[in-house]
């Protein structure tokens, strides 16, 4: 499995880099069966996230046909209103560090990402994942209406409101677009779709070198639905 850990201006760093361990260990442990790399929708570039001065380099353009996993994380920056706007006579970095995440994931709109990502979710040979508010750049983007899908818990009502099936849980597996709820949920994401897309001795020896074990069921929408509890 190839994964391809989309970087866009303002991501959130946890959302990265906990998937992208998970993933390298994976491929460490099963003799590389799994390459992991940081892309953007732009190419090679140093990306700023919406963490401080923090910055992470995108080795490569992000290619939307090639198979296996395209993974978008969400994005850190402050709790604003949604449709607020930065400061613009501030500077670059500094707009960056007090924009809200609504504002840095609505900037994705306005790039190649969307595109891309949609290029991606018509391909049957490609798996889209998403971390946090990952989800929300998609839906945004019109690319999630119907499915089902999470996210953080603070934005499950804007995923509603895009016509997504929004979820309460922490993994959400719909096939080929599996999506994960707050900031952690990345590692148990990545660890899922380690279990299922390589083996789960693979998934149980990263989960022992990490010392982290995997938090609530993976949700999938099959099976009888609960009677009211």
């Amino acid at each position: 499995m190839h994964a391809q850990i989309v970087l866009f201006d303002g991501f959130d760093p946890l959302d990265v880099i906990a998937p992208y361990e998970v993933l390298h260990a994976g491929g460490t442990a099963s003799g590389g069966l799994v390459r992991v790399e940081l892309v953007s929708a732009e190419g090679p570039r140093e990306v700023v996230s919406g963490a401080g001065a923090l910055a992470l380099r995108a080795t490569a353009a992000l290619d939307p046909a090639r198979a296996g996993l395209i993974l978008v994380p969400g994005a850190a920056g402050s709790l604003g209103e949604p449709g607020e706007t930065p400061d613009e006579e501030a500077g670059a970095g500094q707009r960056q560090r007090d924009a809200s995440i609504s504002v840095l994931l609505g900037r994705t709109l306005t790039t190649e990402l969307p595109a891309l990502l949609k290029t991606a979710m018509d391909d049957p040979e490609v798996i889209v994942g998403t971390v946090c508010g990952g989800s929300l750049v998609l839906a945004m983007a019109g690319l999630l209406e119907g499915r089902h899908a999470t996210t953080h818990h603070l934005g499950l009502d804007m995923l509603d409101a895009t016509g997504v099936h929004a979820v309460r849980a922490r993994v959400v597996d719909d096939g080929d677009l599996v999506t994960g709820a707050g900031v952690t949920s990345g590692l148990d994401l990545a660890l899922h779709l380690l279990e299922r897309e390589v083996g789960p001795q693979i998934a149980h020896a990263v989960e022992e070198l990490f010392a982290h074990e995997r938090r609530g069921t993976v949700w999938r929408h099959q099976g009888p639905a609960p009677a009211a509890l």
